[in-house]
């Protein structure tokens, strides 16, 4: 009996160990149809990026460049989107990687980083297999709101990328307009407050 317990012990102590030892990350894998080669210019360039990521958007693709994706170019610094994110690899055609933050909603989360790797490779001579995987997360709090929050975001991502080679590049003037009454409404009411 004693040594079933022992045993019993044994076993949960190496699941637990098991259990933190894997590194929670969001996975998600895309078809797109079109060429490696674009597929990588539109990860690796700010136009590209810009087609169908965010209205705005500088990339260096070289380790330590920047990476930054502004959804709301209005916003102050520090709040209009990825704001001062960098380059962490590249291996062209095949991989760019970057560090990566939580939404501004999310400031506990926001003021640490992830990290996120893009991988590409040809699924045919006109079609591009992507797998985005995004780890480096904390457990609880703001960090399983990030998660979630990433869980649905990336594949609206490359949803996003998917209809940019189908239909064209994103139209971000309904967008851009909209962000900006927005922002114009935020720093109205923070001129108010005494």
């Amino acid at each position: 009996m004693k040594r079933a317990i022992a045993l019993a012990a044994c076993a949960m102590t190496l699941a637990a160990h098991a259990f933190h030892a894997e590194e929670r990350r969001v996975v998600k894998e895309a078809i797109v149809k079109a060429p490696v080669e674009e597929v990588w210019k539109a990860w690796t360039t700010s136009a590209g990026l810009v087609s169908f990521f965010a209205p705005e958007a500088h990339v260096d693709p070289r380790p330590g460049g920047a990476f930054h994706v502004h959804f709301n170019p209005y916003a102050p610094a520090g709040a209009r989107g990825a704001d001062d994110m960098r380059v962490l690899a590249v291996q062209e055609n095949q991989l760019i990687s970057f560090s990566w933050n939580a939404p501004p909603h999310l400031p506990a989360a926001r003021a640490q980083r992830t990290f996120v790797a893009v991988r590409m490779h040809p699924a045919s001579p006109s079609e591009t297999h992507v797998r985005l995987t995004h780890t480096g997360w904390g457990d609880g709090g703001e960090w399983d709101q990030a998660f979630t929050y990433f869980e649905r975001a990336w594949g609206n991502v490359l949803a996003s990328l998917q209809k940019r080679f189908a239909e064209g590049p994103v139209d971000w003037t309904p967008f851009l307009a909209r962000m900006k009454a927005f922002q114009d409404e935020e720093d109205r009411k923070r001129a108010a407050k005494p």
